[in-house]
């Protein structure tokens, strides 16, 4: 039987899923995408998928749902899907900060949900994703999920819910401190006096590249440092003045920082 995914919400992570899945040679019938938006609803239409405006039962046959809705409007929506959603359906909501428990209430006790926790590079194929399933997912499910998140990236299975907000704050939140970083980097290089597309490009660079070296070596990311670092050279002073001002330290208590506030999201 063919595979039939619905979103709930057809926003920008939800775009990115379907546009990865549709590169992988998914077909455009497989999907079903629940959006209020006319707009939203419009644009997808015009690539061949199906779009209603509120969950109904064109979800009876779905083996995935996909809750894909903002967290303040996440109830209502399960509300609505809850009435036609399949008993044997995997649910997958990618909502940061509602927990297992409330999701399950308010689906009228459905038990295979799995809590995932993309982030932004999704939409170019280079994000990961979090993933926790209840214990009502067996391999069949969780695979199937992983294969929906293989579509955009690496994905990460945590052995307990709480670890998702440990993701939320590592990567949910990483690329924010990365693009922090760029941006710093290059308003370095336009005081050194490049031009701004210029100074955008040298920075973008950097990242990308050190980003692929690292990917690519299986060494502590502390000695691709110490390479790049001769004793007096122009990374010492840089990095010594960075040391000095305690950047590591600000990022790793940021990450701490980024991680109770997801609990404490989580905890409403």
């Amino acid at each position: 039987m063919r595979e039939k995914i619905a979103f709930i919400g057809g926003g920008n992570m939800a775009c990115a899923i379907i546009d990865g899945l549709l590169g992988q040679g998914r077909q455009p019938a497989g999907f079903l995408v629940v959006d209020p938006y006319a707009p939203t609803r419009e644009a997808l239409a015009a690539r061949g998928l199906a779009c209603v405006e509120a969950a109904g039962p064109g979800l009876d046959d779905a083996t995935l749902c996909v809750l894909a809705t903002k967290p303040q409007v996440l109830r209502e929506a399960c509300g609505q899907v809850r009435r036609h959603l399949p008993a044997d359906a995997t649910v997958v909501s990618i909502a940061a900060g509602v927990e297992l428990a409330s999701l399950s209430d308010w689906l009228g006790g459905h038990a295979r949900i799995v809590r995932a926790m993309p982030n932004t590079p999704a939409k170019v194929g280079l994000g990961m994703t979090g993933l926790y399933a209840t214990q009502a997912c067996g391999p069949a499910e969780r695979e199937r999920v992983d294969a929906l998140f293989a579509a955009v990236g690496e994905r990460i299975w945590t052995d307990s819910e709480a670890m998702i907000d440990a993701v939320t704050a590592v990567t949910g939140s990483g690329p924010g401190y990365v693009f922090h970083f760029m941006a710093a980097l290059e308003k370095g290089a336009a005081e050194l006096g490049f031009a701004p597309a210029d100074a955008r490009r040298l920075a973008v660079s950097a990242f990308r590249g050190a980003a692929a070296l690292a990917a690519s070596e299986d060494v502590a990311l502390t000695e691709l440092q110490d390479r790049v670092t001769s004793k007096g050279g122009t990374t010492y002073a840089a990095l010594s003045l960075m040391r000095e001002a305690g950047v590591a330290d600000a990022i790793v208590r940021g990450v701490h920082r980024a991680e109770q506030r997801a609990r404490e999201l989580s905890a409403g």
